[in-house]
């Protein structure tokens, strides 16, 4: 577990889960949608996103938390040893998308950029559920049945699976989980 992918659809709890991870491995974390918007939710020139993330797949060791762009999604997929797939319920997306429009007054989200724009955020998640639900997830799946040849995998469908995985990479790193 070197080169760690961890995608699905907005909502899913990537960005916890991928900072737990973080924490347990020591592996490097890169938040695509820091890397894509400036504070204020300021998107940055494409050609800028796609160097720095060509820049980040050329190194030894990251976790990379997001979804990014289409044409650098399968790209780091492929450059992954170890692909971490959020797939849960629509319905609990929804909630956890809702949950985080609501604390996000209190607290702002785990993974965004500083002063990103709440509502219009959310908004733009809440666009973004159907379409991933519709038609991302059924390549993701698919992708993963094909990848468990060559990768290691790791299909989280729930939230016990998601707890049950980091508890079993904290074991196998000697390490403690918040989860």
């Amino acid at each position: 577990m070197n080169k760690v992918a961890v995608f699905g659809n907005a909502g899913g709890g990537k960005s916890s889960l991928s900072k737990q991870l973080s924490e347990i491995t020591g592996l490097p974390l890169h938040i695509l949608d820091k890397i894509q918007f400036q504070p204020g939710g300021i998107a940055i020139p494409h050609a800028d996103y796609q160097r720095i993330h060509q820049s980040i797949l050329e190194t030894d060791q990251w976790i990379i938390d997001g979804f990014g762009s289409m044409d650098t999604l399968w790209v780091r997929l492929n450059a992954a040893d170890t692909l971490i797939f959020i797939d849960l319920p629509l319905a609990r997306h929804v909630w956890w998308v809702t949950k985080r429009l609501l604390t996000g007054y209190v607290q702002p989200p785990e993974g965004w950029p500083e002063q990103s724009p709440l509502i219009q955020s959310s908004m733009s998640s809440y666009r973004v559920l159907w379409l991933c639900h519709t038609r991302l997830t059924p390549r993701y799946r698919a992708y993963v049945e094909q990848a468990r040849s060559s990768k290691r995998v790791h299909h989280l469908q729930s939230k016990r699976q998601i707890s049950q995985f980091l508890d079993a990479i904290a074991d196998e790193f000697g390490a403690e989980t918040s989860a």
